[in-house]
This record gives structure tokens, C-alpha cells and sequence, in this order.
């Protein structure tokens, strides 16, 4: 908090100083032209340094904030994966410690088995989020394509995710047209797969107390198909629709802050859609109502 506190005191002084420096250079170039008016190649040729210095100055300005804000949110996503790494760690080991000290029945140790699998899941799940963002990050890398079934492979992303949470079937709900069936896509089965998975998890744990997500794979045209992920959770800002996929950027707000999270999961979807030739977009009526997430991939 008081980083934060101190890269925002730097933004205001930063901007009061080109603020000034705008102000100071208008009074100068306004007094030099009042002064030198007859002259006309100086005042053209003043009139031109005003403008070549403002500009300057203001695209000094902005990429100055720019840079302020990423460094924001390389820190948070420091701060996060910091996190997701420690607290698997700290719970194994924990776990771990009290098999070694004392003797525990064989149900308890099956529980703690089950605990450490877990633990074990999202250190691993963190790893690969990392891993993924770095390799989806180039746009020059090989896509291993194939010829996909969509429909089945959205429904495997579902079923994981209902086994992950330990959701009830009424949970999570699928649909599909009849033409799907025989709707093709071409890519590469693990990146489609990670990017459902995250649409999926987002959509989870971005829920309100009670889950319920709706997911549906139709055909739009005899070249595209859709999917959709909509839930009932706590809605994203429409200031916030087309940020959210940028690398690190998370939400800011209270009720984002409840889930943690590294910045990256909608950044790896744009990216995987992106090289598949479809697009990704978001929609939502705001804090509160829900929000929906609709891919968009050629068929084949």
C-alpha cells in the first residue's frame, strides 16, 4: 500500500511539473512572439519550437505514466504468483510435518493425502499459467494444428472443471445447436483446451456464493462457430471490458480483489483465440449482473 501510495504521489508531481512546464513555456512563446511580431521568419520559426516542445513534453508525460502503471502491474502480478506459489508450499509442508511428528489414523492420512494432491494441482495449474503467457506471449511461435471436435472439447473442459470445484450438475450447464456436431475447428488441442479451461475457471470463481454458469457451442455462419460462458457473478465495469485481456491486468475494486489471481488467464485465452484466426470479447451490464465471454473460431 504504500508503493502504491508513493508511484501515485510521483504520477501527481510528474504531472503537476509538465503541467508547469506547458504553462511556463506558453507564457514564454506568447511574450516572445507579443515582442518580435515584426519578424516574420522568428515568429514562424517560434511558433514551430512551441509546438515541437509541447508535444515533447506531453508524449514524455504519457509514456512517464505509462510506464509508472506497468511497473504497477509486473509488481501485482509479483505479489500474486508470489502468493499462489507460497501458500501450496507453506500447506504441504505443513501437512507433511504432521505425518512425520506424530501418528495419525489411516482416514486422516488418506485426507491429507487428498489435501497435498490438491495443493500439488494449483502449484502446478500456477506454473503452467506462467509457463503458457511466456510461449503465447510470441507471436512467431508454430501452431501444432489438428482437426478438433469443439463441441466434445468444450464439454471435456467442463466436466474438469466440475470435478476441480466439486460442483453439482445443475452447476454448470451446456448447450448446443444440432449442427454442431458436425462443426470443426483447426488448432492446437492443448492451447484451445487452456484457453476454455480459463474462460471455465474465471467464470467460477468469479461467481457470487452461489455457481451457475451457462455454456453453449453453436454455429454462426457456415465459416464460424461461437462459444459461450456466461455467469452470474459479480460483472466486470464496461470501462474495464477490453482491458481485462491485457497481460497482469486484473479489475481494480473491492470486489475483485476477494479472488486471487496472476493477471494472466484472460491474456493466455486473447492470445490462443488470436493465432487461431477468431476473436474473444467480453460483455457485461455491470457490477453485480453477470458477465459473458464469446469466442469466435473459423470452422473447417
Amino acid at each position: 500500500m504504500r508503493v502504491r501510495g508513493r508511484r501515485r504521489k510521483s504520477i501527481v508531481f510528474f504531472i503537476t511539473l509538465s503541467a508547469c512546464l506547458v504553462a511556463l513555456a506558453i507564457a514564454l512563446n506568447v511574450g516572445w512572439i507579443i515582442l518580435n511580431w515584426r519578424e516574420v521568419a522568428l515568429l514562424v520559426l517560434g511558433i514551430v519550437f512551441f509546438i515541437v516542445l509541447i508535444f515533447g513534453l506531453v508524449l514524455n508525460t504519457t509514456f512517464l505514466i505509462r510506464e509508472i502503471r506497468r511497473n504497477e502491474q509486473h509488481d501485482a502480478f509479483i505479489n500474486a504468483v508470489t502468493h499462489e506459489l507460497k501458500t501450496p508450499i507453506a500447506s504441504i509442508r505443513l501437512y507433511l510435518e504432521t505425518l512425520k511428528t506424530r501418528e495419525v489414523d489411516q482416514d486422516e492420512r488418506r485426507e491429507f493425502y487428498n489435501i497435498m494432491l490438491a495443493d500439488s494441482d494449483r502449484l502446478l495449474h500456477t506454473v503452467e499459467q506462467v509457463l503458457r503467457a511466456g510461449r503465447t506471449g510470441h507471436k512467431r511461435q508454430r501452431i501444432a494444428s489438428s482437426v478438433i471436435d469443439l463441441g466434445a472439447m468444450v464439454r471435456e473442459c467442463l466436466e474438469l472443471t466440475r470435478v476441480r470445484y466439486g460442483l453439482s450438475e445443475t452447476a454448470l450447464i451446456y448447450s448446443e445447436s444440432p449442427e454442431v456436431s458436425s462443426a470443426k475447428v483447426s488448432g492446437d488441442v492443448d492451447e484451445l483446451r487452456a484457453a476454455f479451461s480459463n474462460l471455465l475457471d474465471n467464470a467460477v470463481k468469479y461467481s457470487a456464493d452461489e455457481v451457475c454458469v451457462w455454456v453453449s457451442v453453436s454455429a454462426l455462419d457456415n465459416k464460424r462457430v461461437a462459444v459461450r460462458v456466461s455467469d452470474k457473478g459479480i460483472g466486470i465495469p464496461s470501462a474495464q471490458l477490453k482491458r481485462i485481456f491485457k497481460r497482469f491486468y486484473r479489475v481494480p475494486g473491492r470486489f475483485m480483489a476477494r479472488v486471487k489471481g496472476t493477471g494472466l488467464g484472460l491474456f493466455i485465452v486473447h492470445s490462443v483465440i488470436t493465432k487461431h484466426g477468431g476473436r474473444v470479447f467480453a460483455e457485461s451490464p455491470g457490477l453485480g449482473h453477470g458477465s459473458t465471454f464469446t469466442v469466435h473460431l473459423p470452422r473447417v
